[in-house]
C-alpha cells in the first residue's frame, strides 16, 4: 500500500489531471475521488482518458476524504476553506483553489469577495525558501495558473534588483481549460476557434497573488483567451535598473530547479512544448527600442499551472523527491 490520496473536485479539468498523475505515481494510492453533480458515476464516465481506473465518484463529504493521508482540493474558489476546516488536522491538504493564497484580507475581498479564510504556505517550490516551507507544512495553497507563469518569469529579476518593481506589464494567453469545465456560451468551440479575446482586463484575480509572490508594487495584467485547450504563454516586461543580463539572472536563479528551463539563446518558449509536462520554459531579452526587459514564459496550465504543481508540492510534503511521478518533457505533436 502506498500513501493514501483523495481528490475533491475530481470531475473538473484540473481534477481529472490530478487523477491521471496520482494514478500513475509510484508512491501514491488513489483511494477516493469526489464530485458534485457527477457523484455516483464511475470516473471513466467523466474522464474517458482514464480507462482502466476503477473508481466511483462520491459526494464531496469530509467523511469520504478523512481516511486519506493527503487530500487535493480542486474546487471552485471560495469552496475549499470550509471543507479543509472539516478535515482532521492529521490529513495533509493541498488546495488548488485561491482560498488560502492571499495574506491580505482586503485584497481577497476586492478580487474574490466573501470572508477571508487566512493564508497557508504558498505552493511555489522555486521561490527562495519555499521548498523547505512546503516540506514542513501540512496545509499548502497551490498557485494560480497565470500566477506561476508570471512569477517564475519576474520574481528573480526583482529579487536581484535587475528591474524595478513598478511599471510591470503582463499580457498572457491561456487555453480554454483554464476557465473550467462548466458549459458557457463564450467557451463554445464555435465562439473560441479562430478568435483571441481579452477578459477581466485590468481586474484579474491573480494580480494580488502575483504582486505578493514577486514583490511587484504595480502590475498591469491583461489575460487573453486563446483557441487551444491547454497552455499559457505570458509576456512580462519591466524597466531595468542597469545593465544586468536578464537571461543570466534567470539561469542562476533556476540552476537547480528541475522543472524550470531557461532556453538557449535565440530560442523562445511556446506552449506546445510544455503540454503534458510540469515544466516552465523561459527566455529573456531587452527590447531594442524601449530598453524594457522582456521575459516570455510558457507552461501547461493544467500541469505546472495546476495539477502538476500540486503533486510537486505533495511530494515535498510527503518527504519524496519533488520530481516523483512528474515529467519535464512535453508531448508532441
Amino acid at each position: 500500500m502506498g500513501i493514501r490520496v483523495a481528490v475533491a473536485g475530481a470531475s473538473g479539468y484540473a481534477g481529472g489531471e490530478l487523477l491521471r498523475l496520482v494514478a500513475g505515481h509510484p508512491e501514491l494510492d488513489l483511494v477516493a475521488a469526489s464530485a458534485h453533480r457527477q457523484a455516483g458515476q464511475p470516473v471513466t464516465a467523466v474522464h474517458p482518458q482514464l480507462a482502466g481506473l476503477d473508481l466511483m465518484l462520491t459526494a464531496t463529504d469530509p467523511a469520504a476524504l478523512a481516511d486519506a493521508d493527503l487530500v487535493f482540493l480542486a474546487l471552485p474558489h471560495g469552496e475549499s476553506a470550509a471543507l479543509a476546516a472539516a478535515l482532521p488536522e492529521t490529513v495533509r491538504v493541498v488546495d488548488l483553489g485561491a482560498d488560502h493564497r492571499l495574506h491580505d484580507a482586503d485584497a481577497w475581498a476586492r478580487y474574490y469577495g466573501g470572508p477571508h479564510a487566512g493564508a497557508w504556505t504558498y505552493g511555489l517550490p522555486e521561490l527562495p525558501g519555499q521548498r523547505a516551507a512546503i516540506a514542513a507544512a501540512t496545509r499548502v495553497a497551490s498557485t494560480g495558473c497565470y500566477a506561476v507563469a508570471t512569477t517564475l518569469a519576474l520574481a528573480p529579476l526583482i529579487a536581484a534588483g535587475a528591474v524595478v518593481p513598478t511599471d510591470v506589464v503582463v499580457v498572457a494567453a491561456s487555453g480554454t481549460s483554464g476557465a473550467g469545465r462548466a458549459a458557457r456560451a463564450h467557451l463554445l468551440g464555435s465562439e473560441v476557434m479562430g478568435d483571441l479575446s481579452p477578459y477581466k482586463v485590468g481586474a484579474h484575480q491573480h494580480v494580488p497573488e502575483i504582486k505578493q509572490a514577486t514583490g511587484a508594487t504595480s502590475l498591469s495584467f491583461t489575460p487573453v483567451l486563446a483557441p487551444m485547450p491547454r497552455g499559457i504563454l505570458a509576456t512580462v516586461t519591466a524597466v531595468p535598473t542597469g545593465d544586468a543580463d536578464p537571461r543570466d539572472v534567470l539561469a542562476r536563479a533556476y540552476a537547480d530547479a528541475p522543472f524550470v528551463h531557461v532556453l538557449p539563446e535565440g530560442a523562445w518558449p511556446h506552449t506546445a512544448a510544455t503540454a503534458g509536462s510540469n515544466s516552465c520554459h523561459l527566455q529573456a531579452g531587452v527590447d531594442v527600442d524601449s530598453g524594457r526587459v522582456i521575459v516570455v514564459s510558457a507552461i501547461d496550465n493544467l500541469g505546472k499551472g495546476a495539477a502538476g504543481q500540486a503533486v510537486q508540492c505533495a511530494n515535498l510534503m510527503l518527504g519524496l523527491p519533488e520530481t516523483t511521478g512528474l515529467t519535464t518533457f512535453g508531448v508532441a505533436p
